[in-house]
């Protein structure tokens, strides 16, 4: 009964503040209220994405470990879309089999030191785009981790600039004269606080996943050449 109470007392709050707030407070509530939509929805889909990356890369470096030669996988045209370790695998392993049928016809049993400098500038660019993909949406919740405090504090400023000057209009200072105004402009600093805090958050847990994800990646890649030169690359390096 006193939650249901309390609530209701809250929420009359918030009506008779959103009632007192000026046109341009209302209108940067509205941005914040939009700012947060999308700060969620991006935390929500991006930890999905990490969270099928995790479990698609460790289920593909089980799977990668268990074959007896690099191009394993790859020569039964698996697919699996979503897994960062299988896009740089398998743009690895097309760069390996060009290589390997360079002139036409069957595949060399060796790579030049040339070839293997080629497989390792191209496995850093799928690792790079991999990162890329894994980061894209970040900049949203960046905008909104130190945007959305000065669009609050801006229409704190404004809504206090507003109730003074409705005070010197009618010449009366007493607290029912500027407290609605003073609470109605608090309110969006209070928004923006609202929208910047799960965005800081999310972003910093992101950011650190992100970066767990594309020192595993910078490791596959590594562990791929170093396979990659114990197979096709002898010592006379031709």
């Amino acid at each position: 009964m006193s939650f249901a109470f309390l609530a209701a007392g809250q929420q009359g709050e918030l009506l008779y503040v959103w009632d007192k707030a000026t046109i341009e407070g209302k209108a940067i509530i509205v941005v914040l209220a939009i700012f947060s939509i999308f700060a969620w929805s991006v935390m929500a889909a991006k930890a999905l994405q990490m969270r099928k990356a995790k479990q698609f890369n460790r289920y593909f470096d089980a799977e990668f470990r268990n074959q007896p030669t690099v191009l394993g996988i790859f020569e039964r045209r698996v697919v699996v879309e979503g897994c960062p370790l299988f896009a740089v695998y398998h743009e690895g392993c097309l760069e390996l089999d060009k290589h390997l049928k360079r002139g036409g016809g069957e595949r060399k049993e060796t790579l030049s030191l040339k070839s293997v400098e080629h497989l390792k500038r191209t496995l850093e660019g799928a690792v790079a785009r991999e990162s890329l993909k894994l980061e894209s949406g970040l900049i949203l919740l960046a905008i909104a981790v130190s945007g959305a405090p000065f669009l609050g504090l801006l229409g704190t400023v404004w809504g206090v600039m507003s109730t003074f000057s409705y005070v010197a209009m009618k010449g009366s200072a007493d607290l029912a004269t500027m407290a609605p105004g003073v609470a109605a402009a608090l309110i969006t600093t209070v928004g923006g606080l609202l929208v910047a805090i799960p965005s800081m958050f999310g972003y910093n847990w992101l950011v650190h996943n992100l970066r767990v994800e594309t020192v595993a990646l910078d490791n596959f890649a590594q562990e791929l050449v170093s396979k990659i030169e114990t197979e096709y690359l002898k010592e006379d390096g031709r």
